[in-house]
Order: C-alpha cells, then structure tokens, then sequence
C-alpha cells in the first residue's frame, strides 16, 4: 500500500549520521510525544482493520511495542511482544535472522498466538525488511494468519515492503522518507 498521510512527516525528527556515517536517523519519539500526531497514527494504522475480527496484535521490540499496545487497544486484540532473543520468561518459539552485520534471532512465548488466529504485526518503520520478515515466518510457523504488517514509516528504497507482500502479506505504511 502507499503511504496514506505525508503531513505526519513533519511530527518525526531525522538525525543525521546516527548510528553512523550516512544513516538518517528516522526517530518517532517525536511522533510520540505529541499527542495528537500520536493519536492520529494509531488511528490511521488500525483504520482498515476497524471493526474486522483481529485476535492478536504482534509488536516487534521495542518501539513496535508502544505501536502495537494501542492498536492492539483500538482494536480489543491481544498484544504480543516480539523480543530479542533471551527476553522472555517462559516456553518460547525463535527465528534467526540476518543483519548486515551477522545474525540475530528474535522469540516470543509459544502460546502467545494459537494456531489460526488472524494476527497484525506492527513496529515504527519497514527499511530492507529483514526483521519484519523474520517476525512474519515466525507468527506464520505455528500456524497463525498474518493479516497485515502496518508501519509508521517507509523508507521504500530498500525495499522492505516489496520483501513483506511478497510472502503474501499487505503492508500499510503512513510516511514514506524516499532516498532513506
């Protein structure tokens, strides 16, 4: 999907060369400290979903969980946070994934969605997809439905989305910052 409101672009800051040289840092604690840019958000990313039967909703950590939590909320569905390996302190399933650096893996409970249930996972921005990819195979793997990934922000150069909907999966994004 294409991004449906370039006036919150504004409510988010860039920092330059962070977490290094040539990075523009795309920081929503901006977005989410002014409430009204917040809100608008949360409302627009559960808009399409808004009175449709979504069980859960899967936040990757850590700025998908603040996301997450209110649409979860907005939606009356579970909330599912999506960790770092480690994390968590009961019985849980794991995917590896890779970054540009190595591998990584992520985990969340193994009874924290049942099989079928339809399922959103969200977190502040898409870039190359490989962490949203990673959570879509591990929802996917016991069974559950990925309904849709929902973002605040694109950076559509990289290619993220197209990574996401081709596993099937629509991906809703509200800014998009082209040339990242």
């Amino acid at each position: 999907m294409k991004p449906v409101d370039q006036s919150l672009q504004s409510s988010i800051r860039t920092i330059p060369d962070y977490p290094k040289a040539g990075i523009l840092f795309r920081d929503i604690t901006t977005l989410l400290g002014d409430p009204r840019a917040f809100r608008r958000a949360v409302d627009e990313l559960v808009h399409p979903w808004a009175g449709s039967k979504i069980d859960k909703v899967a936040g990757i950590e850590a700025r998908g969980f603040i996301l997450g939590g209110a649409v979860a909320h907005q939606l009356s569905a579970g909330f599912v946070p999506i960790r770092k390996r480690g994390k968590l302190p009961h019985d849980t399933v794991r995917i590896a994934y890779s970054l540009e650096y190595g591998l990584d893996e992520m985990e969340m409970h193994r009874d924290a969605i049942a099989p079928g249930e339809r399922t959103i996972l969200v977190d502040d921005l898409i870039a190359t997809g490989g962490t949203a990819e990673a959570a879509v195979k591990l929802i996917q793997g016991i069974g559950a439905e990925v309904v849709a990934a929902i973002f605040v922000i694109d950076l559509p150069d990289l290619g993220g989305a197209k990574r996401i909907e081709a596993l099937g999966v629509p991906v809703r994004t509200l800014v998009a910052f082209e040339g990242h």
